[in-house]
């Protein structure tokens, strides 16, 4: 994501958590996701949604048409980078290695090259697909 998005979300009092472009539906969706300590309403997504919209017309984030969604990223998210292990900690998740084995468990620890769990060091370069879970 470009610095200068990153800043103007910054600028409204949220973080950018993320972004993804998928396909849901036979539709191209670029989906953003924000955090704030106080949580995300629906209010916030729709003003950061009115002023990324005429940036986006000018320069899109992706080729052909899209849909774009701003939202939070949930209480059940994927984790990427360091900052989204390091954030959710104490948090539960379901991690999938490279050589597929799973792991789950609570994060105790996360630095700039992996997360702990139980007391077991896993380095991000080994991880396949990270998530936080909550029991119902």
């Amino acid at each position: 994501m470009n610095e200068n998005i990153e800043k103007l979300i910054e600028n409204c009092g949220v973080k950018l958590y993320d972004a993804e472009s998928v396909t849901e539906n036979g539709r191209k969706i670029f989906r953003i996701y924000i955090t704030s300590e106080d949580g995300i309403n629906l209010g916030k997504c729709e003003e950061i949604s009115k002023i990324l919209s005429p940036i986006f017309d000018l320069n899109p984030p992706v080729s052909g048409h899209y849909y774009l969604e701003v939202s939070s990223p949930g209480i059940e998210r994927s984790l990427k980078l360091p900052k989204h292990f390091k954030a959710s900690i104490g948090e539960k998740v379901k991690i999938r290695l490279d050589n597929d084995e799973s792991i789950e468990g609570a994060i105790k620890d996360a630095d700039d090259d992996g997360v702990e769990i139980d007391k077991k060091k896993i380095l991000y370069k080994n991880i396949k697909k990270a998530r936080t879970y909550f029991e119902w």
